[in-house]
C-alpha cells in the first residue's frame, strides 16, 4: 500500500489491530499447546517470540513493502533512521508472564510518524480484546483514591513514596502492554515505570494512551520521542489527565 510518507491512514489504524489480534490469538491458542506439553520455560520464551514475530513481519511487508519495521525480535534496520514512517513492534512483550501461564502479557504493534507514536494496537489477554488507536476507547472516569501500576518485577524504587503521597493503592503487573490497558480502561489511573525500557515496549501503549485523552510523558514530564538511534526510553508515565501535574510534583519531589 503506497501513501503519504508523512502521514498515518484510517488502513494503517485498521493494519495495526488486525495484526496484533492476529498474532494474540495465535499465542493464546500456543501457550496453552505449549503448556500441556509440559515445554521449559526458555523453549517456551523462545518458540513464542520467533512464531509471533513472524507473523507480524509477515503481516506488514504484505501491507506496508515500503515501511521499515523495528522489532525486539529482528535486526535493527539500517533505513528506519532516514524513515518518516516506522512500524515498531514487540511480538511478546511480557514473556516470563506467557511462559508462566499468566495473561498479563501483550501484543504491541505501533506506527510512528515523525518520531511520534500515532498509530497503536494492544492486544491483551487480559483485557479479552485488543485495544486500539482504530477506535480508541472514551477517556475513564478517574478514581477518587487513585491505584498506580507498576512492573511485577522491576518496580520504580520511590513507587511506594509516590503512592503514600498521593494516597493511592500500588498493583504489580507483567507488560508494559497490560498496565497501560489497565489504565485505558478504568481498572488503573497512574502507570509509572522508571529503569528503561525499550521503544518496542512503549510505542503501542503510548500510541493508544494518547488516543484516549490520556497523558504519557518522560518522568520529568518531556515529551516522549520515537524512532531514536538508540531505541531505549528511560522512564514513562501514563496516567489521566487530572491526575499529570499532581504525580509529576510527586515524582519530583521523590527524586529529590
Amino acid at each position: 500500500m503506497r501513501h503519504d510518507p508523512g502521514t498515518a491512514t484510517p488502513q494503517d489504524h485498521r493494519d495495526a489491530t488486525e495484526i496484533a489480534t492476529a498474532a494474540g490469538e495465535m499465542l493464546l491458542d500456543l501457550q496453552v499447546d505449549l503448556l500441556d506439553a509440559t515445554c521449559r520455560q526458555d523453549e517456551l520464551q523462545l518458540i513464542a517470540d520467533r512464531s509471533a514475530n513472524d507473523l507480524i513481519l509477515q503481516q506488514l511487508a504484505v501491507r506496508h513493502p515500503d515501511d521499515p519495521v523495528l522489532s525486539e525480535e529482528a535486526e535493527d534496520p539500517t533505513t528506519r533512521l532516514a524513515s518518516r514512517r516506522v512500524w515498531i513492534v514487540d511480538p511478546l512483550d511480557g514473556t516470563r508472564e506467557f511462559a508462566e501461564g499468566r495473561d498479563d502479557w501483550g501484543v504491541n504493534v505501533a506506527l510512528v510518524v515523525d518520531g511520534v507514536p500515532v498509530v497503536g494496537a494492544v492486544a491483551v489477554p487480559s483485557v479479552g480484546d485488543t485495544l486500539s488507536t482504530s477506535q480508541p476507547p472514551r477517556l475513564p472516569t478517574r478514581a477518587q483514591w487513585p491505584l498506580i501500576v507498576v512492573s511485577r518485577t522491576r518496580p520504580p524504587v520511590f513507587a511506594a513514596v509516590v503512592a503514600e503521597q498521593l494516597r493511592a493503592e500500588l498493583r504489580s503487573l507483567g507488560s508494559a502492554a497490560a498496565k497501560t490497558a489497565a489504565v485505558v480502561t478504568g481498572e488503573a489511573d497512574i502507570y509509572i515505570h522508571a529503569g528503561g525500557m525499550h521503544e518496542w515496549d512503549a510505542a503501542a501503549p503510548v500510541a493508544l494512551a494518547m488516543a484516549c485523552g490520556l497523558h504519557a510523558s518522560r518522568m520529568d514530564g518531556s515529551p516522549l520521542r520515537f524512532n531514536q538511534p538508540e531505541p531505549f526510553l528511560p522512564d514513562l508515565l501514563i496516567c489521566h489527565p487530572e491526575l499529570a501535574d499532581e504525580v509529576l510534583s510527586v515524582v519530583r519531589e521523590a527524586l529529590g
